[in-house]
């Protein structure tokens, strides 16, 4: 990967519908090429995934919180059923194995606290290996970002 290779993909982090002329007149390159690199991107995984990134309030999804999880037993094939049940789960928008006083760090949305309640007890306290859980509400959204600083 060299430098024009990490100017697109600072480009496309900011705006991934943009045309290959756009982008190419942005980076400095024909769009050919610019396609031609975004290709090879994409093949080597660099891309992992290009989605739409959604305003959760206009869809009735308002309810931010953040889950940190203790698991009862941390061996091997209980951390990978918990991180199944985790990747799996439509709710959980991101899950983050950490280290610390937790194994498990969770942001998922609701579409009301209820909502969450009952979700509490589907993903945490009919888990057999749920030690514990601690839920922080978000109560405003400062910055949303999936960017790396590439």
């Amino acid at each position: 990967m060299d430098a024009i290779d990490k100017k697109i993909l600072r480009a496309i982090q900011v705006n991934s519908r943009q045309s290959s002329q756009a982008l190419g007149e942005q980076i400095g390159l024909s769009a050919t090429s610019c396609q031609r690199r975004l290709k090879k991107l994409r093949a080597a995984g660099v891309i992992a995934k290009e989605v739409a990134v959604l305003d959760g309030a206009q869809l009735d999804q308002f309810v931010t919180i953040l889950v940190e999880v203790i698991i009862k037993q941390g061996s091997s094939a209980n951390l990978s059923r918990f991180k199944r049940n985790m990747r799996s789960h439509p709710a959980v928008q991101q899950c983050y194995y950490v280290t610390g006083t937790h194994d498990f760090v969770l942001v998922i949305t609701a579409s009301s606290m209820l909502a969450y309640e009952k979700l509490t007890y589907e993903l945490f306290f009919a888990d057999e290996l749920v030690q514990k859980f601690h839920s922080t509400v978000v109560m405003e959204n400062v910055k949303l970002g999936l960017s790396l600083p590439v």
